[in-house]
């Protein structure tokens, strides 16, 4: 899967604001050229969420185990929760990776080398080995969103 057609699948599932951020757009300049994407039916930035799914296509302070200084590179991070996680990464989220789980391998799923405590998995390059799973978690993290959405927009 390339970064387009991940961002077309997610355009594709509904309600989702995408934010590319760019020089000149306001944006701190270490996110430019991530992607990072939001349930938002009336395309207002949540200021009191975080993203379901990100792309990020170079290492951050503090999260450069993938290595995505690598020419072409990049990851797709997803908000998964409990227990899609466990089911895909084989531990609870706060538990420890197993051994031998390398970060910057393409085509792997697993816990976010930063947030993984926090229910999110991850993949390199994401290709045939993982298209499936991706696709199905990308959809799972969307309705999760979109619920949260919901219940926040029904206490306003």
């Amino acid at each position: 899967m390339t970064q387009d057609e991940i961002i077309a699948f997610v355009a594709g599932l509904g309600d989702v604001l995408t934010l590319r951020p760019a020089s000149g757009d306001g944006t701190p300049p270490i996110s430019w050229g991530d992607t990072f994407f939001y349930v938002s039916p009336d395309g207002t930035v949540p200021t009191r969420r975080q993203p379901f799914a990100t792309i990020v296509t170079k290492d951050y302070p503090g999260d450069a185990t993938s290595r995505l200084d690598r020419p072409g590179v990049f990851r797709l991070n997803v908000a998964v929760g409990r227990d899609d996680f466990l089911r895909h990464a084989g531990h609870e989220p706060r538990g420890a990776a197993p051994a031998g789980v390398d970060p910057a391998a393409a085509d792997i799923l697993f816990a976010h080398p930063v947030y993984g405590a926090g229910g999110w998995l991850a993949v390199v390059d994401p290709g045939p080995r993982t298209d499936a799973v991706v696709r199905d978690l990308l959809r799972a993290a969307h309705r999760h969103a979109g619920a949260h959405h919901r219940r926040q927009a029904g206490r306003s």
